[in-house]
């Protein structure tokens, strides 16, 4: 836990598409410019699926189908203790409009180590690079 106790908890969205992933690169904030998979904290009496659906319509205006659970990642930033439940998904129907992120990319297992990602995010992607199941 981090020196502070607080805790936030979220959930990511590793959206998929024939063999590539979908980044963005946060637009705001402390970690500004860093890059994540979407998604965002999960409301009071909301399930980390539920909080994904809504996370994406909201960011992206996309519907997503959200499948299983790939990881759960617990980091400790200086200021708060992260858990991000992070989940395989499809897009349904939209056009991963970016309402509140400064970019995104399709990254293919090449080039995923190509953006800077946020330090949370960096187990989560060399556990997704690993994977050959997923690239195909």
């Amino acid at each position: 836990m981090s020196a502070s106790g607080k805790r936030i908890v979220v959930a990511a969205a590793v959206i998929i598409d024939h063999g590539r992933i979908f980044a963005t690169q946060r637009g705001y904030g402390k970690f500004k410019d860093g890059w994540e998979f979407p998604g965002g904290k999960i409301e009071p009496g909301e399930t980390p699926k539920q909080a994904l659906v809504r996370e994406i319509i909201e960011e992206l205006d996309t519907k997503i189908r959200v499948g299983e659970l790939f990881e759960t990642v617990e980091y400790d930033y200086p200021d708060f203790h992260l858990t991000m439940y992070c989940f395989l998904c499809r897009v349904v129907s939209g056009g991963l409009v970016l309402k509140e992120h400064e970019a995104a990319r399709w990254l293919t297992r090449d080039t995923i180590d190509s953006v800077a990602w946020l330090p949370a995010d960096e187990g989560l992607v060399a556990r997704l690079k690993g994977d050959r199941d997923l690239w195909k």
